[in-house]
């Protein structure tokens, strides 16, 4: 280890005191006392020092560093240096902090930091324009003690923070969307936003869908009506026999469009989840495989019932998203092919109705967008099988209703599996398939 100037300096400066005071001592007699005198003088110059050092330390500010050489020379730099490279974080982090605080005050959003006791560290004024918040006041007040709205502490307390959560309050009446973003050590970032203008459109587009639906629902009835009496007569040219019957399919197919979109009106109408009634789902996949088998041209159907649990929920929305799943895998299964309906409780606990065939499957990148409104994988063959687009996005709004999620798994070429997964909370009693007669379990 190399040692420093500074201290073979102060070891010289000792030595020379110790022979100065040895000297002294020597003329007068008592060299040991001379030697004990010039040590009591470098103790006290060192304490001298040392109460600069503490001094100066205590009162930085107004004091200026003293001006010291050897070892505490150097100590005093040290703390010097270390001072200015303090005093330049600390101006820098200041500087970040401001122009943080004066991008999120310019931001169109709220923006509230909260703790892990959703207390509040810090808020924009958006914030608190939207939510009437006040500095120095609520700054350390838990956020639902200010704002008491039972939907915004059940999702605080839940935790799952992927989707806002949409209130509205204050009278005119405001929708505001909360979303949380999770960050540091148990810090939280609150982005509030009014959604106003976006509520009020999409329930226009509702309005809109219901009543164009019940509108065009009266003439599509009459135009069925006499393209089923222009059929029915023997007179008809047998030319004009052709067209009408492709009118008739075309006024059928929109018939039932129209019935798909009034369902998804009611199921948009009301977000809220469902309670309902015990489901036999057992006997529920036993009509669904007789309406597959009484179509006229219809593959394989089996049944893998692997519980007799019955379902909590709505009988008429989950007979309506069964029968849309068991109907595109009809259609878009040969007849040489296969449709399987299970069944089934998870490990977990959640039950699974699943509907998989051995049709065309569905390439990867059609996934995410399957449940969207009219969307269609391939047109030509959705629009020759009569399909609408609407099915599965009925299907999710279903699922939404009953607290679950529906699961996708394809392979082009080999077929495709529709799981809709219910939780634990809706699965009542039943067996599992082991303890079931073979004749409930496959058929």
């Amino acid at each position: 280890m190399k040692v420093p100037p500074a201290v073979w300096f102060l070891l010289a400066r000792l030595g020379a005191a110790v022979l100065a005071g040895l000297a002294v001592g020597a003329l007068l007699g008592r060299p040991f006392a001379g030697i004990a005198c010039a040590l009591a003088a470098a103790l006290a110059w060192q304490l001298m020092n040392l109460f600069w050092l503490d001094a100066w330390l205590r009162d930085r500010a107004n004091r200026s560093p003293p001006d010291v050489s050897g070892v505490w020379g150097d100590v005093v730099s040290q703390v010097v240096r270390l001072h200015r490279r303090k005093r330049f974080h600390k101006q820098r982090l200041l500087e970040l902090f401001r122009e943080l605080r004066r991008s999120t005050a310019a931001m169109p959003d709220g923006v509230i930091i909260l703790n892990a006791q959703w207390e509040i560290v810090w808020f924009n004024r958006t914030a608190g324009r939207l939510l009437g918040l006040r500095r120095r006041v609520d700054d350390g007040m838990a956020l639902t003690n200010l704002i008491r709205e039972p939907a915004l502490a059940r999702y605080l307390q839940e935790g799952e923070f992927a989707e806002p959560q949409v209130i509205a309050r204050g009278e005119p009446l405001v929708h505001l969307s909360f979303q949380v973003v999770p960050y540091g050590r148990e810090q939280r970032l609150m982005l509030v936003r009014d959604v106003s203008r976006q509520v009020a459109l999409e329930s226009m587009r509702k309005d809109f869908v219901a009543n164009a639906s019940h509108e065009l629902r009266s003439p599509l009835t009459v135009v069925t009506g006499y393209l089923e009496t222009l059929l029915q007569d023997e007179q008809l040219d047998p030319a004009l026999r052709p067209p009408l019957a492709e009118m008739q399919r075309q006024t059928r197919r929109m018939n039932g469009i129209v019935s798909d979109l009034l369902d998804l009106s009611k199921l948009d109408a009301d977000d809220r989840e469902v309670e309902g009634e015990p489901i036999d789902v057992v006997a529920l996949c036993a009509v669904l495989r007789k309406d597959i088998l009484a179509r006229p041209s219809h593959p394989e159907v089996q049944l893998d019932m692997a519980s007799n649990a019955r379902l909590a929920g709505d009988a008429a929305e989950i007979l309506s998203a069964f029968s849309n799943l068991a109907d595109n895998a009809a259609k878009y299964t040969p007849a040489t092919g296969r449709v399987r309906l299970s069944w089934q409780l998870d490990a977990d606990g959640s039950a699974r109705f699943s509907v998989e065939d051995t049709g065309p499957g569905i390439a990867p990148e059609h996934l995410p967008r399957l449940t969207e409104r009219f969307y269609r994988v391939d047109e030509g063959r959705s629009r020759e099988a009569g399909g609408s687009g609407l099915g599965l996005a009925i299907v999710k709004h279903v699922l939404q209703h009953h607290g679950a999620t529906l699961e996708v798994q394809s392979t082009p070429g080999v077929g495709s599996r529709f799981s809709c997964v219910f939780p634990q909370r809706r699965v009542l009693g039943g067996a599992r398939g082991e303890d079931l007669p073979p004749a409930i379990r496959t058929a």
